[in-house]
């Protein structure tokens, strides 16, 4: 039996293949909604769980519907959690470099010269340090 002959075409794998890829795609969807919904704040839970149990059993009709109705809020959710995420980043990366500006430094300082943690010659000494 040569090589060539199969039972299955070429045209058949590249069918399967398409519509493997638009299941991944159909799933992936499904999950990002259903985040959404739990992460959305502005929901009360019985709306949460509402939707949820719409999309869950009218899978079809109930993503096109939330897409329709809070799509603009997905995207929305979507730029919160990502600057909080950056800002968050932002803040651990300063603090473990430890780059604080000149007048970070000066003003921690200054709070601690005010309630009286350090001296005056200590605060003198450790602003002469900054500033150079």
């Amino acid at each position: 039996m040569p090589l060539a002959s199969s039972s299955y075409p070429l045209l058949n794998v590249f069918w399967t293949i398409f519509i493997v890829f638009l299941w991944v795609i159909w799933i992936w969807i499904l999950i990002w909604i259903f985040i959404d919904i739990f992460r959305s704040q502005d929901l009360s839970g019985l709306a949460k769980a509402l939707w949820f149990l719409f999309v869950l059993f009218i899978p079809l009709i109930g993503v096109l519907v939330y897409l329709i109705a809070r799509g603009g809020k997905m995207q929305e959710h979507a730029v919160q959690a990502q600057s909080q995420q950056d800002q968050e980043f932002r803040t651990y990366v300063q603090e473990a470099a430890g780059s604080q500006s000149t007048a970070d430094q000066l003003a921690k300082l200054a709070d601690l010269h005010d309630r009286g943690d350090i001296t005056d010659a200590e605060f003198e000494r450790e602003k002469a340090k900054i500033l150079s």
